[in-house]
């Protein structure tokens, strides 16, 4: 089986601290937004504190308040092994990128990219963390911005 990338990204991967909050959110939002796109999308988290667990309650009721399920998904943590699994790695800030990047294997080219640049007009550099600023409506806001905007470069 071939691991590389295709040229158009197919498997995408969002990346956020804990991957209970951001992250999933993310994947749930674009998955119900890709309009039965033939995608392949997951999440993680590049700390391991909530590895096995399911989205942050507030943002799971966030979701669901605007018709996302997360409640399947589950936490787990980004590994040098997701660069040769995904086409594009989705990152929802500067040091979560910089911790990917610090992963990333010698002579992978597999892109990482803020999820925030899906979407440039919003002024916004990261995706804030609704754990600690309490914003989960916010956050869904720019999420969905963010996806749409993914969505149309594909």
């Amino acid at each position: 089986m071939d691991t590389r990338p295709s040229a158009t990204p197919r498997r995408i991967l969002f990346v956020c601290l804990g991957n209970i909050c951001r992250s999933p959110a993310a994947e749930a939002v674009t998955r119900e937004l890709a309009d039965g796109r033939d995608l392949s999308l997951d999440s993680a988290g590049t700390g391991d504190w909530h590895v096995g667990k399911p989205p942050h309650p507030p943002m799971r009721k966030a979701g669901q308040a605007r018709g996302y399920d997360l409640s399947a998904l589950r936490a787990r943590q980004f590994t040098r092994a997701d660069f040769d699994r995904f086409d594009l790695i989705v990152a929802m800030d500067a040091d979560n990128m910089a911790e990917i990047e610090r992963l990333r294997p010698p002579g992978n080219d597999v892109p990482v990219r803020p999820f925030t640049d899906y979407e440039p007009a919003t002024g916004a550099q990261a995706v804030p963390d609704p754990y600690f600023t309490g914003d989960y409506a916010g956050a869904l806001d720019l999420i969905e911005t963010c996806a749409r905007g993914l969505l149309a470069r594909l």
